[in-house]
């Protein structure tokens, strides 16, 4: 008991600040790809699109008129960014414009024109909806074939850094209490009728958080499974393999109404 008490004494407070203060570790973390240069609009990036597109794992990277980055779909492993770091680059913050959106089409980039229009309607809708929600949510977590990666900086919320009670966020394992649906992995035709079980069990009104690249569009196995969205209509999408706790955290402060999306605060 000493020890605990002595180490507690020599730590000081370890809990983070965040979102009332910034945290240079989450505006230091690295994020999925995002399009470097302005020369992604070239005529020359889109007579070598058929090579840049093989350089995606999960087919995150497109080129028709001109390079596109889907950041649902990338799994960080860095293949693009060390091939042509000419065009692409790391996004950085866990908790900037990259690390959750309200819409799935947002997480595309460079945006496409109507992206805002259909971000600011998903957004008022989601607001409307989750306005009760304000001091205390409780969370129900569902894994529906992640590969656990997720499922680790989930627990992290639990610890003393992160500390998401202090947040008055909360997890059940009954969807009876819960508000929100927090899903990771790829949507395994296993767990799609368990998955949409939990669902219909919460009570309105109910929000659903993708986490993950996995449950946001099947991940590394996209070309049979697409994620969670066939199963259960998703509010927040997270990218990321696996997205950070940080990104998490604002994505669940997204979803219950305290932060806009890209917000510091």
């Amino acid at each position: 008991m000493s020890i605990w008490v002595l180490r507690g004494l020599r730590d000081g407070i370890v809990t983070t600040r965040w979102p009332r203060r910034s945290d240079e570790y989450a505006d230091s973390w690295r994020g999925p790809v995002t399009v470097s240069s302005e020369a992604a609009t070239s005529d020359a990036v889109v007579a070598d699109g058929g090579e840049l597109e093989w350089l995606c794992p999960t087919g995150a990277i497109e080129v028709i008129n001109g390079l596109r980055i889907d950041q649902g779909r990338c799994v960080l492993c860095g293949r693009c960014v060390a091939a042509r770091p000419d065009l692409f680059t790391w996004s950085q913050g866990a908790t900037g414009p990259a690390a959750a959106a309200v819409a799935r089409q947002a997480l595309i980039v460079p945006a496409e024109p109507e992206t805002d229009e259909a971000v600011a309607s998903a957004r008022a809708a989601l607001a409307a909806r989750t306005a009760a929600l304000r001091r205390s949510v409780h969370v129900r977590h569902v894994d529906a074939g992640s590969d656990g990666s997720e499922e680790w900086e989930i627990q992290a919320l639990l610890g003393p850094v992160y500390d998401v009670h202090r947040l008055g966020v909360f997890f059940t394992a009954s969807p009876r209490h819960a508000d929100v649906l927090l899903v990771t992995g790829a949507g395994t035709v296993g767990m799609t009728g368990p998955l949409r079980t939990t669902y219909d069990g919460m009570p309105d009104p109910k929000v659903v958080i993708a986490v993950g690249a996995d449950a946001v569009s099947g991940g590394l196995l996209s070309d049979r499974l697409s994620g969670v969205a066939g199963s259960v209509p998703v509010d927040v999408w997270v990218p990321g393999s696996p997205p950070s706790p940080f990104a998490i955290l604002n994505a669940l402060l997204i979803a219950t109404g305290r932060l806009v999306p890209g917000a510091r605060r």
